[in-house]
């Protein structure tokens, strides 16, 4: 695994590294033995520290935790703590994921947008682009997964990410899951939509 430890305000010598790289070690070993590479950010701010913790275990499949407290030590270990209860709830799924044949690469192309400002900021918003629409100003390449819904959300919880565009392997059609402001997890597919739904009795 490779591993990258980064500090901002924070030292991070020899012994803080091997302490990481350790823990993280043992949380793999335990619930998942493979892992391709890992972050740990580190950071202190006035009277709390910070830790970000994200690893890439597989196609496709990032985890990532964060976690406060007074000290480094018990802000990583607490970061560490939600990492592992992650693995641990989706082991089996994981294992599954992990065994089954490689599918066929799908990419997507995201946008980052300009935000909207009212005609009263305009003066010193980003420039718009095709009658009013905002600007470009970031762009990337990204996988498109073959999931079902299960391990859409699996991905999505994993990840800690708001929302997550995926090709339905039971029809085809793109579907998103998204994590709602209720805690629920909302999904949108139009294969099911009104029109597709077989009528209730």
């Amino acid at each position: 695994m490779q591993l990258t430890v980064t500090g901002k305000q924070v030292q991070v010598g020899d012994a803080l590294r091997r302490h990481i790289e350790s823990s993280l070690d043992a949380i793999l070993g335990k619930y998942f033995k493979t892992a391709i590479e890992a972050h740990v950010a580190l950071a202190k701010e006035a009277h709390r520290c910070r830790s970000e913790i994200s690893l890439h275990i597989g196609r496709g499949i990032d985890v990532n935790a964060g976690a406060e407290a007074g000290e480094v030590s018990p802000a990583f270990a607490a970061a560490a703590e939600r990492i592992a209860k992650q693995l641990r709830r989706y082991k089996r799924r994981l294992r599954d994921h992990h065994a089954k044949a490689v599918e066929a690469e799908e990419r997507a192309t995201a946008y980052v947008l300009a935000p909207v400002v009212d005609e009263a900021e305009e003066e010193d918003a980003a420039p718009r682009v095709d009658g009013g629409a905002p600007a470009i100003v970031a762009e990337s390449s990204l996988e498109l997964p073959h999931l079902t819904v299960g391990e859409a959300v699996m991905r999505m919880d994993l990840s800690q990410a708001p929302v997550l565009l995926f090709r339905n392997r039971s029809h085809g059609e793109l579907n998103v899951v998204y994590r709602r402001p209720d805690g629920n997890v909302g999904w949108i597919d139009p294969e099911l939509g009104p029109a597709m739904r077989a009528p209730r009795r």
